[in-house]
């Protein structure tokens, strides 16, 4: 089975981005209109379609699909999805619309970072009909069940394109990357490590932790992330990326302080180095040990961030 009960009527589908176990997930609310929240990208679709059918869900029956973001291991898949769920609508950020109706821009600058791996990681990248498309404001819902209501939270930091969206029904929030990725795989080995996401090109630390603390007031239960899977202990998440992000953005300001005149290249790769080593620590401290595959997952992670704090600390410079 790739698909999860995690109560509440919400299944979570594992989708496999890059090929790999508990990297990203679809949520599937069974209400009287199923709600699917996150495609991940193209590739992923083929494991979504089966989870579907594992649930017994018909594709007919799909009314909303959601994408917290528009980043591509997010919602890169919504517009092949969205052909074979003909009943459904993409409720999207209003700031995501125009790139999922059209997503050339998504294409170009997939290509430009990812080059020959394009294809194998992103296509295809289909566009959304805009009669199919719907936004969300801040603070709009959506009924999807008796006693179901979906409510939307534009929650800036890691990107401007992103809202959050709280259940009324498991007390839960499905929060995308906004406050950061969860390793279920660490969790194993009864540690919860919550990492802040702070990859290009519109990560703000500042409106991270509004975004978090906006989320904090709600008194959640139940934290769903994009990356991946559902944790019961809030308070934690919460804790962490107060830890954790003053962290990353020291790292940051020591790396861009003593590296003035170098490239853009050189001083990611020691921001890298210096992340990776306080999360090996914490690890370490906490005799963690990690097999290949999340090794390669955190130190992808990593590398991600590590560009998108050195960006944000560029665009302060000027």
């Amino acid at each position: 089975m790739s698909t999860t009960d995690l109560g509440y009527n919400v299944s979570l589908i594992d989708t496999f981005d890059l090929g790999k176990e508990r990297r990203t997930g679809s949520y599937i609310l069974q209400s009287e209109e199923v709600t699917l929240i996150e495609t991940s990208a193209s590739p992923s679709i083929p494991f979504v379609l089966k989870g579907l059918e594992e649930l017994g869900i018909k594709l007919t029956e799909v009314k909303n699909i959601i994408v917290t973001h528009i980043h591509l291991d997010h919602a890169g898949g919504v517009g092949l999805l969205l052909n074979h769920c003909p009943n459904a609508k993409v409720i999207v950020h209003p700031r995501g619309k125009r790139h999922l109706a059209d997503p050339s821009r998504l294409i170009q600058g997939a290509k430009a970072v990812y080059g020959d791996k394009f294809n194998e990681l992103f296509d295809p990248i289909l566009p959304v009909p805009e009669d199919r498309l719907v936004i969300k404001e801040d603070g709009e819902t959506i009924k999807i069940g008796k006693e179901r209501i979906l409510t939307f939270m534009d929650t800036p930091g890691h990107a401007n394109h992103h809202f959050s969206i709280h259940d009324s029904l498991s007390n839960g929030i499905f929060t995308g990357d906004t406050i950061g990725v969860y390793y279920p795989q660490v969790f194993d080995q009864g540690v919860e490590l919550f990492l802040p996401s702070t990859s290009p090109n519109q990560f703000d630390p500042e409106k991270m932790l509004q975004s978090m603390k906006r989320i904090s007031s709600l008194r959640v239960e139940r934290i769903y992330f994009g990356h991946y899977g559902m944790t019961a202990n809030p308070d934690q998440v919460f804790k962490q990326m107060e830890y954790w992000l003053p962290i990353f953005m020291a790292a940051g300001e020591k790396v861009w302080a003593e590296n003035q005149s170098a490239s853009f290249e050189m001083k990611q790769k020691a921001l890298f180095h210096l992340l990776l080593n306080e999360v090996n620590q914490f690890l370490s401290e906490n005799q963690i040990v990690l097999e290949e595959d999340l090794s390669e997952i955190i130190q992808l992670d990593l590398t991600v961030g590590s560009m998108g704090i050195i960006d944000y600390l560029a665009k302060r410079e000027k």
